[in-house]
């Protein structure tokens, strides 16, 4: 059972990460100090150091929380499905216990914002693409342990992760730019685009223009 102090320490970092984030959408991360952060919830700039590193951890705090949430679904996919399925499951019927995680932190509505603010911001954005090179890394050795082959010696684990990892970019970066900006859009257009990697890798696309 978590005692007062814990409770009272998670609402501090909830208040200081809903500050920042804030912060990063409305004025710019580039522009936003840690003092400003601190003082938009009232306390020092000591606190915020005991609860994140910087301002990027802050930046990325929501983003690691669901990216290992979908680590830990990768894993309890059951053994029998094929690689690139347990992936598109795991992001597919994963999606509401990743909007469980976003709400458990902030809003989902700033969670977004904080999306475009990531793409359009090129340190975060560089940071954003160091970071996803790591996960699917981590992934990677998932689906090479689950399958029960040497990731080092069969390229097949990092070669699925790399094609799922470039779905998971070009859908970001459409439903960035689009007029739906809600997790029921992106979650859409993930599934579409999922659906369409074995005719982009495999299928004559002259076909597909003379329909």
């Amino acid at each position: 059972m978590e005692t007062l102090r814990e409770r009272k320490k998670r609402r501090t970092r909830q208040a200081l990460l809903r500050a920042a984030l804030e912060l990063f959408t409305t004025q710019g991360y580039e522009h936003t100090t840690v003092d400003e952060i601190a003082e938009a919830v009232d306390v020092s700039q000591r606190t915020f150091f005991r609860y994140f590193a910087g301002k990027e951890e802050a930046a990325f705090a929501v983003q690691e929380m669901t990216e290992a949430r979908f680590v830990a679904a990768v894993r309890a996919r059951p053994p029998h499905e094929a690689p690139m399925e347990a992936l598109r499951q795991a992001v597919l019927e994963g999606w509401d216990a990743i909007r469980e995680t976003v709400e458990s932190a902030v809003p989902v509505e700033l969670y977004l914002r904080m999306y475009r603010t990531i793409g359009s911001t090129p340190s975060l954005l560089a940071a954003h693409l160091r970071r996803s090179a790591a996960t699917e890394e981590t992934i990677a050795r998932l689906l090479a342990e689950r399958e029960g082959v040497d990731v080092d010696a069969d390229p097949r684990p990092r070669l699925a992760v790399a094609v799922f990892g470039g779905v998971i970019r070009v859908t970001e970066r459409q439903w960035s730019t689009g007029e739906d900006f809600s997790l029921e859009a992106i979650r859409a257009l993930t599934a579409s685009y999922l659906d369409q990697v074995g005719s982009a890798l495999t299928g004559n696309w002259g076909d597909a223009r003379g329909c």
